[in-house]
């Protein structure tokens, strides 16, 4: 598909159950086809209810068309140590032990990465991951978790991103989905050669002030 007239922006949250839908069926349309699951409209309301309650520490940003149909979209959320991240739950994974004894800043999760599966655009791609990673180069004691299946992953290391496997993979939303860590050193090269794809001025965030390019 070649894109006409889509536009970056912020989601609205009003617009959160139509990002779950968006995020359900587009995870399986490209790993399962056309064939939806007889419990997706289940996962589309735990993850609706998931961004409901990290809404006021998130940022999720989304491509829309001309018609303003999302066909792109990427969350980045600012853990308080509180709230259950989705690397807790699915793998049972502490995220502090998984750090270890090292110097720390913030703690950051990205998440709800998709991408319509009729559109290939790298340029989409690399500018949803610079919005999510913006806020983790801010700070060289920052860490990012995620969870991403295999083709992302692979993505991401011809990209120039590095990662580090912190778990054994499981089946989630239709493929296999690996548990990763990312830091600094890993993202800032990848940062510093595309960060001047994104606006500064929609990274303006309401979960960090320093949220914008260094």
């Amino acid at each position: 598909m070649i894109l006409k007239s889509t536009y970056l922006e912020k989601l609205k949250t009003e617009e959160l159950l139509t990002l779950s839908n968006f995020i359900v069926k587009e995870n399986f349309k490209h790993h399962l086809g056309a064939i939806l699951p007889s419990n997706h409209e289940e996962e589309i309301i735990l993850i609706f209810e998931e961004e409901i309650n990290f809404n006021k520490n998130a940022e999720i940003f989304v491509y829309k068309d001309y018609l303003g149909s999302i066909i792109g979209s990427i969350r980045i959320l600012k853990w308080n140590y509180i709230d259950v991240l989705p690397i807790q739950k699915i793998f049972n994974i502490d995220p502090l032990s998984v750090i270890g004894d090292i110097s720390l800043k913030n703690v950051w999760h990205i998440g709800r990465f998709a991408i319509k599966k009729e559109v290939s655009d790298i340029s989409l791609f690399k500018k949803l991951i610079i919005c999510a990673i913006t806020p983790v180069c801010q700070h060289k004691d920052n860490i990012a978790f995620a969870e991403c299946d295999r083709k992302l992953l692979q993505m991401l290391k011809l990209l120039g991103i590095k990662t580090t496997i912190v778990g054994k993979s499981i089946n989630y939303l239709g493929s296999e989905t690996i548990p990763i860590s990312m830091n600094y050193d890993g993202l800032i090269s990848f940062y510093e050669k595309n960060k001047n794809l994104i606006s500064n001025d929609i990274l303006i965030s309401k979960i960090n002030k320093n949220y914008s390019f260094v």
